[in-house]
Formats: C-alpha cells, sequence, structure tokens
C-alpha cells in the first residue's frame, strides 16, 4: 500500500495515515470488516479491488498503509505473527544455493527458522556480530543475498550501524533487512539510513498492549513488495481483521508509549547499574554501553529493553525471575505491562550448543509504562 503521508509528522501519521472517516457513517475508526469474501459487480467486478479475505481486507488495507507511513516506506504488508513475516522476507529474497549473515545474538525464532527449515531447502548462512561491520563484511561470501539485523539485538541489546551495514550489503549486490521490533518505528527509521526491508513483531511495541499478535514488512521497493505479497496471499498467513483493527489502535498510542518506555528503562538500567547483585547492565542509552554512541546517531531514544548479568550465576538469574511481582515472568516484550524472563531457558532456550547460546545468568526486562517507582522497588526486593 502505497504511503501518501510523508511531509507528516511521526504521531498524526500513527492517528491518521489508512483511514478516513467513514464517508456514510462517519466513523472515526476502521471497520472491522468480518467477512471472509466480497460481492463482485459481475465476473471479475471486483468492489474497490477486495474479492477474498485471505488476498485481501479493507481493515488490513488500513494497517498495511499505517504501517508503511510511520516506517517512512511506500509499502507495507501485515502478516499473522512476526515470525510469518520473517519466512516471508527469507522466502521472497532466497533460493537454494544462496547465503545470508544473521547476528551471533539473533532472536531464537529467527534462528530457528533458518538452521532448522531453511537448511533444509538448500540455503546456508554465516554467524557475525552485527555491532562489527568489518566481521558482517568478513562473512560475505559470492552467494549472500541477504544481511539481517536486528538493532538492538535480542536479547543481548548490540547495536548494528545500519548505514554501514547497508553499504556492506550492496556492494556484495545482497539486500539489508533490519529487524525493528525492540526500537519500534517512532525510535528508528531503517529504510531512511539505507536498509532495504523493515521487519517488526506487531505483537511487541506496535501492538503495545499483549492482547494480538502479528507481524510486518515495510519496504520502498515495489518488485520485493510484488514478491512479499504473492507470499503473502500464496501461503495466506494474513491477519484477520480483528487482528489489524487492535494493531491500528496500538498504533495510534506508539509514541507516548514508547517515550514512557524509554523513560522508565532508563531508570531501571541506571538503578541496576548500582546494585551489587548485578555484575553487568546492558542498555544502549549508558554511556560504557559499546554501542552508545551509534544508537545515539541513529534513534530518537533508547528504548525499553534492559538485561542485565547476575553475580550468582544462573540461579541468581531464576531466583530473580521468581521473585518479581510487578514484573511478571512471561515471554514476549514490548506490552503496557512489565515483564521478566530468563532467555536462555526460555525464549532463546533454540539456541543451547550453538554459536548463538546466550550467558545462563542473562535476564531480559522489557520495562513498561508503570510508575517507575513501583519497579524500581520490585526489582530491589526481588534481588536482596
Amino acid at each position: 500500500m502505497s504511503n501518501e503521508y510523508t511531509s507528516q509528522g511521526f504521531t498524526t501519521k500513527a492517528v491518521h495515515a489508512g483511514y478516513d472517516p467513514d464517508p456514510a457513517t462517519g466513523a472515526v475508526n476502521v471497520p472491522v470488516y468480518a467477512s471472509s469474501t466480497f460481492a463482485q459487480d459481475g465476473v471479475g467486478g471486483l468492489r474497490s479491488g477486495f474479492e477474498y479475505a485471505r488476498t485481501g481486507n479493507p481493515t488490513r488495507t488500513a494497517l498495511e498503509a499505517n504501517l508503511a507511513a510511520i516506517e517512512s516506506g511506500r509499502f507495507g504488508r501485515a502478516f499473522a505473527s512476526g515470525m510469518a513475516a520473517s519466512d516471508c522476507a527469507l522466502r521472497a529474497t532466497l533460493r537454494p544455493g544462496d547465503h545470508l549473515v544473521i547476528p551471533n545474538d539473533a532472536y531464537g525464532g529467527t534462528f530457528r527458522l533458518i538452521d532448522k527449515v531453511l537448511t533444509q531447502w538448500g540455503v546456508d548462512y554465516s554467524v557475525a556480530p552485527v555491532s562489527d561491520p568489518d566481521a558482517v563484511a568478513a562473512a560475505i561470501r559470492p552467494t549472500t543475498k541477504l544481511v539481517w539485523a536486528e538493532t538492538p539485538t535480542n536479547p543481548l541489546l548490540n547495536i548494528a550501524d545500519i548505514g554501514a551495514l547497508a553499504d556492506i550489503a550492496h556492494r556484495a549486490g545482497a539486500k539489508l533487512v533490519v529487524d525493528n521490533t525492540f526500537a519500534s518505528p517512532y525510535l528508528q527509521q531503517p529504510l531512511e539510513l539505507g536498509a532495504d526491508i523493515v521487519l517488526h513483531s506487531t505483537t511487541k511495541y506496535i501492538g503495545g498492549h499483549s492482547d494480538v499478535v502479528g507481524g510486518a514488512l515495510i519496504t520502498d521497493d515495489a518488485e520485493l513488495d510484488a514478491a512479499f505479497g504473492f507470499l503473502q496471499n500464496g501461503a495466506g498467513a494474513v491477519p484477520g481483521p480483528f487482528d489489524a483493527f487492535l494493531t491500528l489502535r496500538g498504533i495510534k498510542t506508539l509514541a507516548l508509549r514508547m517515550d514512557r518506555h524509554s523513560s522508565n528503562a532508563e531508570h531501571v538500567a541506571e538503578f541496576l547499574t548500582r546494585h551489587r547483585a548485578i555484575d553487568r547492565v546492558i542498555y544502549p542509552g549508558l554511556p560504557e554501553h559499546p554501542g552508545h554512541l551509534v544508537a545515539s546517531k541513529q534513534m530518537r531514544r533508547y528504548g525499553g529493553m534492559v538485561s542485565v548479568l547476575l553475580r550468582g550465576g544462573k540461579q541468581a538469574a531464576l531466583d530473580f525471575c521468581a521473585r518479581t511481582s510487578i514484573f511478571t515472568l512471561a515471554e514476549s516484550l514490548g506490552g503496557v505491562e512489565s515483564l521478566i524472563e530468563h532467555p536462555g531457558a526460555m525464549t532463546h532456550a533454540s539456541t543451547a550448543g550453538s554459536l548463538l547460546e546466550v550467558p545462563d545468568n542473562l535476564v531480559r526486562l522489557s520495562v513498561g509504562i508503570e510508575d517507575s517507582a513501583d519497579l524500581l522497588a520490585d526489582l530491589d526486593q526481588a534481588l536482596r
């Protein structure tokens, strides 16, 4: 869906892009078009371009236009999950015999999809720290068609220089995909920095309320968008209209939420750096973070994710996760409520024994929008 909102500010686009009040009823919110099929005016005579809900639905179309607008892209595609979007991006850009480069601390689900599924299809991959452009360049092969980046990465919050990686990928004739889930479109705009494709798990910050699962791909490349659209329809991993509605609802407050997430995370990170139970705090907003300068250059703020390494090893990490009360022990992230998890045993269990295995004393915090004093008190009592 083409973007017609390029001259407007982020929050204006977030609230308005993709839908105007209904001319018949004046409804200011997009309706939930709960229809699996659409009447045609004669054979092949489509009304407003819709025929079957897997191929297109008006609620989903509004979401896709909005996603394109808030990522400053020309085209957006919505999917049933972030993994469905990842699968589409991989299959649209790779063929048997091709090679891609992935982060050495990629999300566990992404690694599982590539390592367990794509390799059976004849695709090969190499692992490199995306925070080191030279290492990524060294991993490039003549058959490399894709460089996959997360920034910040999940769960170690490493920072990739998007512009530098785009130059490396393009010199090799490859595309750059940036998983922008942790930053959100409000904090970071990868297409403007040279990326070819932006990926989101819209389940996270974009939806923002832990009540909907979804994914998205955004690009400026019409050819790529056509390939995404073909697979979106052909494979059928599309969101239902109510999922699209909930995601659009979440986007309207994205900027407000991300500012609160970021402020709370800054307080949490500063507090934990002084706590004797913590060996290391990983947060891009801290000056000692190795990616702080790059993050400061390409992000509006530093986001709501904080990771920590516990001094007492794995058991201390597990005890920490068990003792919080406001921070809920749960997978996922990016909702209004604060969450805590042990990546090695939860979201990143699939990386065990691989080059992407995470430290067993690592705990990941998704800092919500609650009162920061309550969050600090909860963390303090859990660490005693």
